[in-house]
């Protein structure tokens, strides 16, 4: 079985192409995140090594024109695909250079840059414009207690756990 799964943030802006037949192929780099414990990770930024993986996507056709279109460095990012391996000959010194790539059969756009900056210091209530509920009440991002009161009621708690 060949499928991973990331999240993580654009290093840099995607870069967009297209092949002699017109295809789509957008390729951008993601740091992943190595999750390591707080010591380990003070640890290797003292050294001066990573925390974080940088591994190559590589989005083809009308998916990689809309990473292209609406991701941009410091974006976050979900990636579902599978890994591709190969190689290639430097043309200068003829060494074999192995290379490891993502391809993606879906992304995920899980935030952007420009909507975090944009968002920063706002709370969420005011982040949820023109929210309507099932009952046509229109929520504009006011604060609005009641908003939901007609849609809920508490649950009794007897003590027992429901599962």
């Amino acid at each position: 079985m060949n499928s991973v799964n990331l999240i993580g943030r654009l290093v840099r802006d995607p870069e967009l192409r297209y092949t002699q037949s017109q295809q789509a192929v957008c390729s951008f780099t993601l740091a992943v995140d190595k999750g390591l414990s707080r010591d380990k990770r003070e640890e290797l930024e003292s050294a001066g090594k990573p925390t974080a993986d940088f591994p190559r996507i590589m989005v083809w056709g009308k998916q990689g024109e809309n990473v292209s279109r609406y991701l941009s460095k410091g974006s976050q990012c979900g990636v579902i695909g599978r890994i591709q391996t190969g190689s290639y000959q430097d043309k200068e010194t003829g060494k074999t250079i192995y290379t490891t790539d993502i391809i993606a059969d879906r992304i995920e756009f899980l935030s952007s840059q420009n909507n975090a900056q944009n968002n920063a210091g706002t709370t969420r209530e005011q982040n949820r414009s023109n929210y309507t509920s099932g009952n046509s009440k229109s929520y504009t991002g006011q604060n609005n207690d009641d908003f939901f009161e007609d849609d809920f009621q508490e649950v009794q708690d007897d003590g027992r756990i429901p599962f």
